[in-house]
């Protein structure tokens, strides 16, 4: 062979913010730990690693000696460690100051631990925008990793001319793009070392396509190689896939020579100038479609797959990444949310409060939150929590623990439609006038905890994967597991529990709190669980009018549409109007609801009031229970019904705290849960979303006659050692 062929091995280490410290030490005894015991093993093997600040800060807490192995391992020349966001953010997605803020954070960290300067970056969810070169070079960075994908979108051929790196360029800022080779990441290690030693002959024999000998690179989750369902075993116990793999590149270091990617920089010359459009990996792109485009585009690329047809399948794809802010309403808000805490946390004066903001702000910008694949993301409750907590800390450091309250009036979800925005101390409250006038947010800010943080029920674009399973009877549970029955991956579909299709439910409005509801008369408990009944009234996801009025220590923000009710075969015009009242530093608030009949006759309806509470573990009696009328009822994740029914609390023994509602008029009281059905590491399972509660008045008006009644919320610390 005339010249050699390089590879360059990137490893991708990430354990998000808000990951429990048992998740975390797993990792590092099934995979991170192994891979330099490996590394020690074979000191001529060089390869790269990227450690995410949530990571490392883990890490340093808890994995001292880990860090000090991955330092003498650099010191040899052996390792490379890339850097990137901190909290592993969509740096598409944060203002320029944040991403290079968070780019020269993980730098720092990795020279005062590791003893180098990081010349690379590994970018999160491998998501990119053209935009992104130039807050990327000023951030110091060299190069950047990106998907093979990204460059077959603009015409080159994956099979013969991405080997080796590239130079994009944005308003004159330059900075080196590698692409990581689908090949190699599927290769590597589901594939035999000997198919992969072929494959490396015949790509070194291929003519050279550019200026420089070939570098093959991989880039890849670190967790694939031994965190992941039956990968330890394979890949580190018996089948010592990284072993043999290791043995071979050191058995033909003739010509196929492993490097560091700052190394091959350094050595040879870019491949040549490219422009890269908006894209990350193939599946991302699926996922952010809604449903029925998931399935059709899963279809569409099976059939080219059947067919061979490469020279069609190159050019597909789904979705961009920020549609994820599109389908699901939850992850907008946080997005923006996310974005006006930057605003004020960005203003603020420099020192010890403005640093200690700004990242926690930082932490708030994890991209797991954001968006949803095939594995939890958005659905995953500590994620969202950890996000919020951080961001309404960070507010709080902005705007003072007893700031007043201060409202505001504007586009905050960036939808043309306006929301009313209340911070301050106790409360910060957000409300969609034209969305039923609906509160979908309510933080604590002395427990840092927002108290409306639950998920809408949604189909996913993979839950007919289920009901097909089940209609066949193919689903395989544990139950079957334990008898011994064997899995068959191509005919069967693995589910947590029995049953589990009948939780495919879905939601016709966004959940949130004082949502208006008229209900016809035969609708019960079970109907509006599933969000399968009859609804009278046009008020549940319909536009109100809103004033706002503002006193020295109190915020009036009132609420009110004037629809239309069906009472029996009439069509009768109904006004609802609901008053918040907030006081500064008062741990509760009101609502008063006024109905009135403004038609030329009487009506007799059933009007209820939904809100919610999302405590995590509110599925488990250890970690929540209710209270109804001072009876204690164990958890929030049943189905029940009460009658006459003045107060009633939601407790969190996790966080100490208790959601307090009182009502003024005694009422029927429906609870349930929201659960979703998305897939994890053992199969689809049910996730505990939070607990709605309806609160039911049966309400009869003449002509022209009112109604009038006040739910007030308190929130209080809940000890534990009183039960």
């Amino acid at each position: 062979m005339s010249a050699p062929i390089y590879l360059a091995l990137v490893i991708h280490n990430h354990q998000p913010v808000g990951q429990f410290d048992f998740v975390n030490e797993h990792a590092v005894h099934t995979a991170y730990e192994p891979l330099l015991d490996l590394l020690e093993r074979h000191p001529s093997v060089a390869c790269a690693v990227h450690f995410t600040g949530s990571l490392l800060d883990y890490l340093i807490a808890h994995q001292r000696p880990l860090l000090e192995r991955v330092r003498a391992l650099v010191a040899r020349g052996q390792l490379e460690v890339l850097s990137g966001g901190y909290y592993e953010p969509l740096l598409a997605t944060l203002p320029d100051a944040d991403k290079i803020g968070q780019i020269h954070k993980l730098n720092r960290t990795v020279e005062d631990l590791f003893g180098m300067r990081p010349r690379g970056m590994w970018l999160a969810e491998r998501v990119w925008e053209p935009h992104l070169v130039r807050p990327i070079a000023q951030a110091g960075i060299d190069y950047v990793i990106i998907d093979d994908t990204h460059f077959e979108a603009v015409g080159f051929d994956r099979e013969r001319e991405l080997f080796g790196y590239f130079v994009s360029e944005e308003q004159g800022d330059t900075v080196r793009v590698f692409p990581t080779l689908s090949y190699l990441r599927y290769a590597i290690p589901w594939d035999s070392v000997p198919n992969l030693i072929v494959w490396f002959r015949q790509q070194a024999a291929a003519p050279l396509t550019g200026p420089a000998p070939k570098l093959a690179l991989m880039g890849d989750d670190g967790e694939k190689f031994g965190v992941w369902p039956g990968t330890y075993d394979y890949i580190w116990g018996s089948g010592q896939y990284m072993e043999t793999l290791c043995a071979a590149l050191e058995a033909n270091a003739d010509w196929l020579k492993t490097i560091r990617p700052m190394d091959y920089i350094a050595q040879f010359p870019a491949l040549g100038r490219v422009y890269l459009p908006t894209a990350s990996y193939f599946e991302m792109g699926q996922w952010a479609l809604p449903p029925g485009r998931f399935r059709e585009l899963k279809g569409i690329k099976a059939e080219l797959e059947a067919t061979g047809r490469q020279d069609v399948l190159r050019y597909l794809r789904g979705s961009v990444w920020r549609n994820f802010l599109v389908k699901y309403d939850e992850a907008n808000q946080m997005h923006k949310r996310m974005l006006m805490v930057a605003e004020k946390v960005h203003a603020m004066p420099d020192g010890p409060a403005r640093a200690r903001a700004l990242d926690l702000l930082w932490q708030a910008q994890a991209n797991d939150a954001y968006w949803h694949g095939l594995f939890g993301g958005v659905y995953l409750f500590n994620f969202r929590i950890a996000n919020y907590a951080n961001l309404i800390e960070a507010e709080a450091l902005a705007e003072g623990e007893d700031a007043p309250l201060t409202v505001r009036r504007f586009d905050f979800d960036k939808d043309c439609a306006d929301e009313i925005v209340l911070t301050g101390a106790p409360f910060n409250a957000l409300w969609k006038p034209d969305a039923g006038g609906m509160m979908t947010e309510l933080d604590y800010r002395p427990g840092r905890y927002n108290l409306l943080n639950v998920m809408t029920r949604r189909e996913e674009g993979y839950h007919d994967e289920i009901r097909r399973a089940a209609a066949q009877g193919k689903l395989y549970t544990p139950e079957m597991a334990a008898q011994g029955i064997p899995y068959n991956e191509r005919e069967m579909v693995r589910v947590k529990e029995a049953g589990i299709e009948r939780y495919l439910l879905y939601d016709w409005h966004r959940r949130g709190a004082f949502i208006d509801h008229f209900l016809r008369e035969d609708v019960d408990l079970p109907a509006f669980y599933r969000a399968f009944y009859g609804e009278q009234g046009d008020f549940v996801n319909q536009p109100y009018q809103v004033d706002v009025q503002t006193a020295a220590d109190a915020v009036t923000v009132t609420l009110w549409r004037d629809g239309h009710v069906w009472v029996g075969a009439n069509h009768r015009p109904v006004r609802v109007q609901k008053r918040f009242v907030f006081g500064t530093g008062d741990d509760r608030f009101t609502c008063t609801y006024t109905l009135t009949n403004q038609a030329d006759a009487p009506i007799a309806v059933r009007f209820a009031v939904e809100t919610a509470c999302a405590f995590d573990g509110g599925q488990d009696p250890r970690y929540a229970l209710q209270i109804v009328n001072d009876s204690p009822v164990d958890g929030l994740a049943d189905l029940r019904e009460y009658d006459a029914v003045r107060t009633h609390s939601a407790v969190s023994r996790l966080r100490n705290l208790a959601l307090i509602t009182a009502v003024e008029h005694p009422c029927t009281l429906w609870t349930f849960p929201l659960e979703t059905v998305t897939l994890s590491e053992a199969g689809y399972e049910r996730g505990y979303q939070g607990t709605v509660c309806l609160h039911i008045w049966e309400v009869r008006l003449a002509a022209g006659e009112s109604w009038q009644g006040w739910l007030m919320q308190e929130v209080q610390p809940y000890n534990t050692q009183a039960e």
